[in-house]
């Protein structure tokens, strides 16, 4: 039959086709099969990994990661807001050392502290404005007064985020205690393991956490603006019940003249309440487009919320006449509320929902300072994994890191709120008298571009001040509590990024390529050394390698007996490719020190050419196979890693690989694997 027109077929067959997908010749794109495990082990690990942080998200997808108006206040806004839970209590756990009547001047610390806050929130907006890519004050405190200003911003933003944390879920713990006092002394173990849940749905994404605090942070506003409501209103119309402290309460604060010093440290133990206004302007590209928008109006919400809270619980806990309880067991949340509605249901509706968001405010550092490393690492003064993206767009290193290191503070302090809030307002008081002193000099510098520059350099002036003053007082006033810890620490930071900058230039200064078409370096004559115990396939395979670079190759076989040495000799004359063997004898039974000893040897007499060591190793089939073997080549590796003018060439051998095709293989049972 003569062939005809459609009667062959030609069959394509595609390499690639199932874990790639070809973009352009040359240029394949990796699918998820990609990542597949190989194994019972690897596919385990990936199943609990998929569970816990839930599916991977390609880069393309970063879009579908960012938030509105709605999610970006639960996400970025939650420690500023939650803060009024215990802001009112930290100033008058300061002002009730000198008596009850002290306790007068409440109101008008909140005030100032609002007016603070005022002040910080204008300055941001500008920020937000000037420098959409984000990093906050870092970014303008580097641009516009240079780079230790920066890097100082940089270290006292991490303090700040650190200490978020920890004091966040300290006092999340602490609302818990309120309602089951029994709870009380697990209050470390509670914090951590909330820590830890933390970092897991953060780990998720930005969407997912959004999807969880969402919900809780409104709970929580609509929740307590009631009871200031009723506050209000029992205020106004002359009801407010009479509240009688336990005379215990009374008798625990010692009394002391009221000094400035109280009332400065009353003022300090307050102005906490402005932790995490940064987190917006370090997050910017975490918003939905229009990005600036979005994010100068979560910022003016946040802070109209929370001075609302603020303002009313100071206000309504000056009249009843509420004292901070000396053993945290109760928090003035849970007394104000059980004032003024009872111990009902809504009571219980109160402090859960203060617990839950104050312990998901911590979730501002998550989302603010992993997006803050990332820009630092960009500049070279953090290490490049913190711009390491996770498996669901979210920078994983970052995240790790924070939710260490609080975990380490909650347990050195024992998750008390008292004792970690004297080491947090001094960070981020100073990252933010940085970043109005910057928009300062940006103003000055663009003043024939921007109009209306002189009310800008003026509102920042003043900004700058007025924040740099907070910063002397809570420096001064909280010194002796802790605060020595944050200024000695932040320099110490400060060193740390710049030695990290200078390292990395050093490396690319050694690494670049002076002009990109420079020929190249001409080829390296190598002196390779094959370690062998004995003759087997992994040696023959490594051999055949070794053979393949280098026409200078020599073997060396390290033991203990001389019979042996005979007896590896005469099988290497039978099978040894004519390579020359070097035995050393190693009288006290060490393998590894002795082949180094002769690696410096032969570096010593020829340094001109670089050394190859080819290891042969056996790879078992079974995770669990690898006890039975001591991994000498494995030991070897990670000796040889870091020795100059060394090149280390793995030639793994698997039970079951192709055979060499040469003559039967004789072995020595000298020395067993």
């Amino acid at each position: 039959m003569r062939p005809r027109p459609g009667n062959s077929y030609v069959r394509i067959v595609r390499r690639f086709s199932r874990q790639f997908h070809r973009q352009a010749p040359g240029y394949l794109v990796a699918t998820e099969r990609a990542l597949a495990p190989r194994g019972s082990i690897g596919r385990l690990a990936e199943r609990a990994r998929s569970i816990f942080i839930g599916r991977r998200l390609a880069s393309h997808l970063e879009g579908s990661e960012r938030v509105g108006v709605f999610k970006g206040l639960a996400l970025f806004a939650s420690d500023n807001i939650s803060s009024s839970a215990y802001a009112t209590e930290e100033v008058m756990r300061m002002l009730v050392l000198a008596g009850a009547a002290a306790l007068s001047l409440t109101m008008p610390i909140t005030v100032a502290i609002v007016v603070v806050l005022a002040i910080v929130v204008l300055s941001y907006q500008q920020v937000i404005r000037a420098y959409p890519g984000g990093g906050g004050s870092y970014v303008v405190a580097r641009e516009n007064l240079g780079d230790i200003a920066g890097l100082t911003a940089v270290a006292a933003l991490t303090t700040d985020y650190i200490l978020t944390v920890a004091v966040s879920t300290a006092a999340g713990i602490a609302a818990i205690t309120s309602i089951a006092p029994e709870l009380f002394a697990q209050r470390v173990i509670l914090a951590v393991l909330v820590i830890t849940v933390m970092t897991i749905v953060n780990l998720r994404g930005i969407t997912e956490s959004g999807n969880v605090f969402a919900a809780p942070a409104y709970i929580y506003a609509a929740s307590i603006l009631g009871v200031i409501v009723v506050g209000m209103f029992r205020a106004a119309s002359g009801t407010l019940p009479v509240h009688a402290p336990p005379a215990e309460w009374v008798a625990a604060y010692p009394q002391e003249p009221l000094a400035l010093i109280l009332v400065l440290r009353a003022f300090a133990s307050g102005s906490v309440a402005l932790t995490g206004t940064e987190a917006v302007a370090d997050g910017v590209q975490a918003f939905k487009p229009p990005e600036v928008k979005n994010s100068q109006t979560v910022l003016v919400a946040m802070g109209g919320l929370f001075a609302t809270i603020f303002l009313g619980m100071s206000f309504l806990a000056g009249h009843l006449g509420i004292l901070p309880d000396p053993s945290e067991t109760e928090t003035l949340v849970s007394q104000l509320t059980r004032a003024l509605v009872g111990q009902n249901p809504y009571y219980y509706l109160v402090q859960v929902s203060t617990a839950v968001l104050l312990l998901l405010a911590a979730n501002t550092a998550f989302n603010g300072f992993p997006r803050l490393a990332n820009v630092v690492a960009r500049d070279r003064y953090l290490p490049r994994q913190f711009q390491f993206r996770g498996d669901r767009l979210a920078f994983t290193v970052g995240i790790l890191l924070l939710s260490v290191v609080s975990i380490m503070l909650v347990v050195a302090f024992e998750g008390s709120v008292s004792r970690l809030i004297p080491l947090y307002t001094v960070g981020v008081f100073l990252a933010f008298t940085l970043s109005q002193a910057g928009l300062v000099g940006r103003w000055w510098r663009m003043r024939r571009e921007v109009p209306g520059w002189q009310w800008r350099i003026g509102a920042n002036t003043a900004g700058a001040l007025a924040t740099g003053v907070v910063l002397i007082v809570v420096a001064v006033s909280k010194f002796a509590l802790g605060a020595w810890m944050v200024l000695l620490l932040i320099p110490l930071l400060v060193l740390l990024m710049y030695a990290i900058q200078i390292h990395y230039n050093e490396v690319e200064d050694a690494l670049t390529l002076e002009r990109p078409d420079a020929p190249g370096e001409p080829p390296v004559h190598a002196k390779v050394i094959v370690p062998v115990s004995r003759l087997d396939r992994t040696v023959v395979r490594a051999l055949a390698v070794a053979r393949s670079i280098s026409d200078d190759v020599t073997a060396i076989h390290i033991g203990d007996d001389p019979q042996e040495a005979d007896h590896m000799r005469q099988l290497w004359a039978a099978r040894g490719e004519g390579l020359p063997l070097v035995f050393v004898e190693s009288p006290y039974r060490a393998l590894i020190p002795p082949l180094l000893a002769y690696l410096d040897a032969v570096d010593t007499h020829d340094r001109q050419h670089p050394i190859v060591v080819v290891l042969p190793e056996f790879v078992p089939r079974h995770f669990w196979e690898y006890v039975l073997h001591n991994q000498t080549a494995m030991r070897l590796k990670l000796r040889l890693f870091l020795r100059p003018n060394t090149m280390v060439i793995d030639v793994p051998y698997h039970l079951g690989d192709p055979t060499i095709q040469s003559s039967p293989v004789q072995t020595s049972e000298a020395t067993s694997r």
